[in-house]
């Protein structure tokens, strides 16, 4: 189908769904975006273990898309594909806290290595290394890229967390859902948020180069896993560390002030 009539179909079914309560035209709505679900869901799907499956993770998904297109507002001046990744996303990761299947031990060596993190970059002015940080937690090197791996196969919130806040009604929403809003919202909570965002925008900068590189392609590139390791020459495995350091990283320096508040 050529692009302009996609766009002109899709125009049309968002008129009559929002103007006109149209369900028909909802229902072509979920079948149109459908695809954006499995996306999401099969890069989801390449961080985590082999027994969860793709499908049940689009099944979640589609709970996700249903409730961004009763929410979204064709009039604001953002495109739905990037308003509903973020509630595809959500509801994806909701599901998934709720079977409770991350071991408690790999979710205390994730809180672990953040805090080691935050003191030695508050200690050093820099971010450590692995050396460094085996050191800090009492671990051989082999033992901390072993921990790193496990972080990594039980890992799905990752940097989309960081860009979420919760509104009035306790629903998770998106950064990018506080832009352009035209209903005017508390001046001091978009200052927060426009903090919270420079504050991660640093934090990426000072990343180390590699771990930069892997945030780069994969958040923004939307690259996978096996991408990026062809484009830097080295494992899909070895991405997935990297990808869990600069997580791991980006937490540890966004709770940052709490910390020097009482080093």
């Amino acid at each position: 189908m050529d692009t302009n009539v996609k766009a002109i179909e899709l125009k049309d079914l968002w008129r009559r769904y929002k103007d006109d309560g149209d369900q028909r035209a909802r229902e072509r709505l979920v079948l149109a975006y459908a695809p954006l679900v499995k996306y999401v869901a099969g890069r989801m799907s390449s961080g985590l273990p082999a027994h969860v499956e793709e499908s049940d993770l689009i099944s979640y998904g589609l709970l996700g898309l249903i409730s961004a297109i009763e929410r979204f507002e064709p009039s604001r001046e953002i495109r739905f594909e990037t308003f509903a990744i973020t509630r595809v996303k959500g509801s994806i990761i909701d599901e998934l806290r709720s079977l409770d299947w991350v071991p408690r031990s790999v979710r205390a060596k994730a809180r672990e290595i953040e805090r080691a993190n935050a003191k030695l970059e508050h200690q050093l002015h820099r971010a450590p290394t692995d050396e460094e940080m085996s050191d800090a937690l009492g671990v051989s090197a082999e033992e901390f890229q072993e921990s790193l791996i496990k972080i990594s196969n039980s890992s799905v919130v990752a940097l989309d967390e960081l860009w979420t806040v919760s509104d009035s009604s306790g629903d998770t929403v998106s950064l990018l859902d506080t832009i352009q809003d035209p209903d005017a919202v508390d001046p001091s909570r978009e200052l927060d948020l426009t903090d919270m965002k420079d504050r991660l925008a640093d934090a990426i900068a000072r990343l180390p180069e590699r771990e930069k590189l892997v945030v780069a392609l994969y958040y923004y590139e939307n690259l996978t896993l096996r991408e990026i390791g062809e484009v830097l020459g080295v494992t899909e495995s070895r991405v997935s560390q990297l990808h869990t350091k600069a997580v791991l990283r980006l937490k540890s320096r966004l709770q940052g002030d709490s910390f020097a508040q009482t080093a």
